[in-house]
């Protein structure tokens, strides 16, 4: 009888696509996949690091396996298994801790996965003969994450992610692009490229991110190209003008800020100051009138006065943006942040986090509506919600219709114009409308 095993990922989208890899493996070798709440013989948990969340949380997934199936064999990896290892092999149940290289050797590690006496830890250097392991995930068949890049070579004064996964490194370009066909192939219209530090691919090549893109971009039956996220140190013009021209990149863009006061960001060690940021806004507005850009932001770092608190919200409430994505400070061992003052209580840190949300609520909803009576492409999601399916234009506006199968996974033209008090706009597809869907499609795919 073949062994059943459940996956939970914590964290980011490059955890979800290194999580589906380890899953197709699993799957390939006969194992049956299971829901997290259900009893399986072998319970795998992807874990980060960046939050004390993120940790709190892999315990108690750990704890709900053992309630579910008592023999069951747990292994926690990833990043809070690099860092950590010897605090979670303290959690009772846990059998195996796989660090940031060893994570994708579980397969191999373990013939029969029966449950240990004692707790086995694997972890090496991550810096020592790093590897990089190509991954991608989805959530259904429409969207796929593509890992390009891993690591980072940045020293920010809050974050762990150096530690680990070591330092910045990448397939090469043919790679990337055998693995973007074989998506193609399999039905996914759109390709969104993620990574620790995305911009930062080709590192010690002669090559770069946008030499990647050139050649992604391009390839046959692609119908979406996104950048999850980029630093706006490495968001060159070049990209902004060749997103510009491309009919496949989408005009989205997700830029980390962390801070609008320039003497937070010499305080979180980050490698550009507000001009700069300033600069790449005005300048994707100037190329890209109808692009979205999205902003990375950390309310309550050590050093963060009320003064300059109140500096960073003044210039983001003034920048050209159309949401932001906050983060509340946490402390994190072994970064530089633990060594600075004064510490923001963490009462006021999330006060600060409530007030960028209402903030980023004000920004989405101006952006939305400048586009009502705009007609925009669509692409349709295979999951349907309360009788609605969703979708997202090119430019990151969500769309709402009325859930049909022949909808799912389309990319469809499509009229806005109605912006509903829920943040989307909710549109009627006429029935007389769906039998001209394929004709529509045809169109938008040119």
């Amino acid at each position: 009888m073949n062994k059943t095993v459940a996956f939970k990922t914590l964290g980011c989208k490059l955890n979800f696509s290194e999580t589906s890899s380890m899953r197709r493996e699993f799957l390939e070798a006969g194992y049956i996949e299971k829901e997290l709440q259900e009893s399986a013989d072998i319970y795998i948990i992807n874990t980060c690091s960046v939050t004390l969340d993120a940790n709190s949380t892999c315990r108690k997934t750990v704890r709900r396996a053992r309630r579910t199936n008592p023999n069951a064999f747990i292994a926690i990896v990833g990043c809070y298994a690099q860092l950590k290892p010897e605090e979670i092999a303290s959690i009772e149940g846990v059998d195996v801790v796989l660090g940031a290289k060893e994570k994708f050797e579980l397969l191999h590690l373990f013939d029969d996965f029966i449950k240990q006496e004692k707790t086995i830890i694997h972890r090496e250097d991550v810096n020592k003969a790093a590897k990089f392991h190509h991954a991608f995930s989805s959530n259904d068949r429409t969207r796929a994450f593509l890992k390009v890049q891993d690591g980072c070579n940045y020293k920010c004064s809050f974050c762990t992610i150096p530690l680990a996964r070591g330092t910045s490194r990448s397939p090469s370009i043919e790679s990337v692009v055998l693995h973007a066909k074989r998506l193609i192939e399999n039905g996914f219209k759109e390709i969104i490229l993620t990574g620790v530090n995305t911009g930062d691919f080709g590192f010690g090549r002669d090559d770069s991110f946008i030499d990647l893109l050139s050649e992604i971009h391009k390839l046959n039956g692609l119908n979406r190209l996104r950048i999850s996220s980029i630093e706006p140190n490495l968001l060159h013009p070049e990209i902004i003008d060749l997103i510009a021209s491309s009919s496949t990149l989408q005009p989205h863009f997700h830029i980390p800020l962390q801070s609008g006061s320039d003497t937070v960001l010499r305080l979180m060690k980050r490698r550009y100051d507000t001009k700069l940021y300033r600069q790449r806004v005005e300048y994707i507005r100037k190329q890209i009138p109808d692009a979205c850009i999205g902003v990375d932001v950390i309310t309550g770092h050590p050093g963060e006065t009320m003064e300059l608190f109140q500096e960073s919200v003044e210039f983001l409430n003034e920048l050209a943006i159309s949401y932001l994505h906050v983060f509340t400070y946490s402390e994190r061992p072994d970064t530089h942040a633990l060594s600075l003052t004064p510490i923001v209580p963490k009462s006021e840190r999330k006060r600060r986090t409530a007030v960028y949300r209402m903030l980023s609520e004000k920004k989405r909803h101006r952006f939305n509506q400048q586009f009502r009576g705009d007609t925009r492409p669509v692409l349709f999601e295979t999951n349907s919600k309360d009788g609605l399916l969703m979708g997202w234009t090119d430019n990151y506006v969500r769309v709402a219709v009325p859930y049909h199968p022949s909808l799912e996974n389309s990319l469809i033209l499509l009229p806005l114009k109605k912006y509903t008090s829920r943040g989307f706009y909710e549109e009627v597809i006429e029935g007389t409308i769906l039998d001209e869907l394929s004709v529509m499609e045809s169109l938008v795919n040119g």
